[in-house]
């Protein structure tokens, strides 16, 4: 036989193995899209407290700071007694001003209004 012949052979043989052993991989599944409602929101809980707050909160107001409002210290109703809450810095909103937390008399005693942003 010659070598011709012989490395034909020998190439078809290696081509009808290996083709034997190509995997072909499934299709793949087309995605479902889901559509989810928006969650509830939660539900709003307001603190009312039996007594007055004490008067003041006692604090060091710091020095103004670009871009920045200082919100006052304020006192929160822990359920049994007031708890005087530190002030904090809140990032400057543009066309809108920051209403500082305090307490309103109210029917059935002392109501909490936390701080927010209003617009204007």
């Amino acid at each position: 036989m010659s070598l011709r012949i012989a490395a034909l052979l020998a190439v078809a043989g290696v081509t009808a193995i290996t083709a034997g052993c190509v995997v072909e991989q499934p299709a793949p599944h087309p995605r479902r899209v889901v559509y989810v409602a928006q969650p509830a929101p939660p539900p709003v809980v307001e603190v009312v407290a039996p007594q007055p707050p004490p008067v003041t909160v006692v604090e060091e107001v710091p020095p103004p700071r670009m871009g920045y409002v200082w919100a006052r210290g304020y006192w929160r109703w822990d359920g049994y007694r007031y708890v005087a809450m530190r002030g904090h810095w809140e990032p400057v909103r543009p066309g809108y001003h920051y209403v500082h937390p305090h307490w309103v008399q109210g029917p059935g005693g002392w109501h909490f209004s936390a701080g927010v942003w209003v617009t204007g």
